[in-house]
């Protein structure tokens, strides 16, 4: 698929998603701004960025015949893209479920996907990306994050980056990228700790299912089903 791409730059806003929101239209639009007053990760979490210096960017998108409970694809392809890109630069590159993309330990870019539904399939989707590309320091209360300043030491074109992504995108839309988003998993070899609302446990993906949820398999052999927000990553 080959997408026609409107690219909007702009000084500042509030939040990109909310931008896209108001005044995207029926293109495929993408949206990106030097800095966000009030950018936002998943659930009530803040993302920081220094004016100037990182990708933060929406986009949005018109997906074909992608039924809600398989809404997750978007998901994957998106994450994918950006992973593809980004290995460009630097490698130790994996996606943390459902669509943190890690850097070894650290978080260098976080995604925020809304999707809006017409009957049972998904109308239009707004993609959210907080990418940290040039910031030298962060001074929040983040637990991990890292920019590619820090891991190569080099000032990065955010406009190419973001073209860069873009062509990705356009490879991976429309694709089924389920077996290629499996293997860039973070942990997804072998048992790591874990914790939900019962406790810390040891335990390995098993899979990611077509709606999202996180399969995992604990040392009895007993299979674990989460959505977002039910299990969390002992790191």
């Amino acid at each position: 698929m080959n997408m026609e791409w409107k690219i909007i730059h702009i000084d500042d806003t509030d939040s990109t998603n909310r931008w896209l929101r108001e005044q995207g239209g029926e293109d495929d639009v993408v949206v990106w701004a030097d800095y966000q007053t009030a950018g936002r990760g998943q659930g009530r979490n803040t993302w920081e960025s220094e004016r100037g210096k990182n990708l933060l960017f929406s986009m949005l998108l018109h997906p074909r015949n992608i039924p809600a409970n398989r809404q997750f694809a978007i998901s994957m392809q998106v994450s994918l893209a950006i992973c593809e890109a980004l290995g460009e630069r630097i490698g130790d590159l994996s996606i943390k479920w459902p669509n943190d993309i890690y850097w070894r330990n650290a978080k260098i870019c976080g995604i925020l996907i809304e999707n809006r539904l017409k009957g049972n399939h998904i109308c239009d989707s707004i993609v959210g990306v907080g990418l940290n590309v040039n910031q030298r320091q962060f001074h929040s209360d983040a637990p991990n994050p890292v920019s590619l300043w820090q891991i190569c030491e080099q000032t990065t074109d955010r406009e190419q980056l973001l073209n860069d992504i873009l062509k990705a995108l356009d490879r991976y839309w429309d694709k089924d990228v389920k077996a290629q988003y499996l293997s860039m998993l973070y942990r997804h070899k072998g048992f790591h700790p874990y914790a939900d609302k019962a406790g810390a446990f040891m335990a390995e993906i098993m899979d990611v299912e077509d709606d999202g949820h996180l399969l995992l398999r604990d040392e009895e052999g007993k299979e674990r089903r989460y959505a977002f927000k039910e299990v969390s990553f002992i790191i």
